[in-house]
């Protein structure tokens, strides 16, 4: 599974990296990326759950 953020779309509420913080990432104002756009085995399912809780829908998954 393949994960994006949409820098666009992000509006800082960080709740992608409170579930998943070894995958997103925050900048030092508070927004969201991903260090690697591969997700790790065993880490799917969290990051699904961290797309859902985004309240701007910024997250892009491709299984």
């Amino acid at each position: 599974m393949r994960v994006r953020v949409d820098a666009e779309l992000c509006q800082g509420h960080a709740r992608c990296w409170a579930i998943c913080p070894e995958v997103f990432v925050l900048d030092e104002a508070g927004y969201a990326s991903v260090a690697d756009e591969l997700v790790p085995p065993g880490l799917d399912e969290d990051v699904r759950l961290a797309a859902a809780a985004c309240p701007e829908r910024a997250i892009e998954l491709d299984a």
